[in-house]
């Protein structure tokens, strides 16, 4: 990008030049044409258009599924990149390799579902984000990625607006009943992890203030975003924010792994395991990969982690932004000879704030006025609108995360992942060691009772 078009991105509105509010508009307007779909009554084409693998056990089944289906998935691509390109163009990236990548992304997604949707899979609980991650990070690590492909690897991107349409699932009632509950537990979780790693990290290792701030953040709130934004908040370096990505980077993968492990080993209820989720894992698209390996015959794990990441814990990453920037301008920089005479105002709330849970608490409010107008809050009439106009969204839901997932491996290189020494990663590890266990107590005994009603 030119630096004319630089500057010209940055003059126009935030309202189109960021991935955060470009996940609302695209959630929410993905949510109205389905919606608009199902009121004109072709919801029969919007199942077509939403289209998937199902369950297959051998070759005959799948190839019958795709010769009837292909023209579907070609429709669904072009749609995909008429909405993301179109996107990508207006924040200033290179439409020119995006449009290319993103076809290698879609491909490849074709497959993972594919595979995910074996009789094997399904019998090992092997869901579509996790095959995604364990074939990107293969692919990664051992293939040679060309460097123009980084352009559609918007990992932040997809997962802010498979939320928004996640949002579509969860009805509106669940989130006052349970959603207080959440910010208070994540309150706890956010402060005591904070706290740990910050102490650890400058007490123990001697670690600027700033790098230790972000690592707090990261460990804390919300793996990536948190970063960026609390080291942009602190004027941390940009090797600094780098490292602390890393490191959430490696304890976001082995969470996916281990907390369904130990869930499944002793028994925990699908809703408590999801709150332990999203209490416990350090990255939004990972803890979604971890809710859904929970076995459940409905979306318990998936609300519970829903509610606890993006209601509890992500908006928190607007409250420690303003925390940490006082105390920089006032502690760290006047520390340094900085300018002491710089205020920080409360819009620094507002700018930090993750805009994309704004596009899930809309979609989640538009969806329950629909099941509201069409008396649908139980029985034959839900599960028509389940069937009809909520199935459909989830599948669309499930494509993102997929991209998402793949990107998370595509982009997680692990020999870079050593190469910023070991103090960080033990800083955030002392965080973790009392994060997770902690989160289990919170979810599977104090706040049990909140948290087996989902579903």
């Amino acid at each position: 990008m030119s630096n004319g078009d630089s500057s010209s991105a940055r003059q126009r509105s935030p309202f189109l030049t960021t991935e955060d509010w470009w996940a609302v508009w695209l959630g929410l307007g993905i949510i109205v044409l389905c919606l608009a779909f199902y009121q004109f009554g072709a919801a029969a084409t919007l199942k077509h258009f939403t289209v998937s693998p199902g369950k297959w056990s051998n070759l005959g089944q799948l190839g019958a599924h795709f010769a009837v289906a292909w023209p579907w998935y070609i429709v669904l691509f072009l749609g995909f990149l008429v909405v993301f390109t179109g996107s990508i163009r207006i924040m200033g990236l290179r439409v020119n390799e995006y449009a290319p990548g993103f076809l290698i992304i879609f491909l490849s997604s074709v497959i993972i579902l594919v595979l995910s949707s074996s009789s094997f899979a399904k019998d090992y609980n092997l869901e579509a984000p996790l095959v995604a991650l364990i074939l990107g990070l293969l692919a990664g690590n051992f293939l040679p990625i060309p460097r123009w492909l980084d352009t559609s690897l918007r990992t932040e991107y997809y997962i802010k607006t498979g939320i928004v349409l996640l949002g579509a699932t969860l009805p509106l009632t669940l989130i006052f009943s349970a959603g207080p509950i959440a910010f208070f537990q994540a309150t706890i979780v956010s402060v005591c992890t904070f706290l740990v790693i910050y102490f650890t990290a400058t007490r123990i290792f001697k670690r600027d203030p700033r790098f230790a701030a972000v690592l707090g953040a990261a460990g804390s709130v919300c793996g990536v975003s948190a970063s960026i934004a609390v080291g942009a908040s602190v004027k941390a370096k940009k090797e600094q924010i780098a490292i602390a990505i890393s490191v959430v980077t490696i304890w976001a993968i082995v969470m996916i792994f281990f907390i369904p492990i130990v869930s499944r080993a002793i028994g925990l209820h699908p809703g408590v395991a999801g709150a332990w989720i999203g209490t416990s894992e350090f990255a939004d698209a990972a803890g979604f990969a971890a809710a859904s390996a929970i076995p459940s015959p409905n979306d318990a794990p998936i609300q519970a982690f829903t509610l606890m990441k993006v209601i509890g814990r992500d908006i928190w990453i607007g409250i420690w932004c303003f925390v940490l920037s006082i105390i920089s301008v006032s502690v760290w920089e006047r520390n340094q000879g900085g300018d002491s005479s710089r205020r920080v105002g409360a819009g620094v709330i507002w700018e930090r704030f993750p805009k994309f849970v704004i596009g899930f608490l809309a979609a989640s409010v538009l969806m329950t006025f629909v099941v509201k107008s069409y008396h649908a809050e139980s029985g034959a009439a839900f599960q028509e609108l389940k069937s009809n106009l909520i199935n459909p969204i989830k599948t669309l839901r499930t494509w993102t995360f997929v991209f998402t997932f793949l990107c998370i491996g595509l982009t997680t290189r692990f020999r870079e992942l050593t190469k910023f020494g070991w103090q960080p990663f033990w800083a955030f590890t002392a965080g973790v060691a009392v994060n997770v266990p902690l989160g289990f107590l919170l979810s599977a005994l104090i706040f049990k009772s909140y948290w087996v009603k989902l579903g």
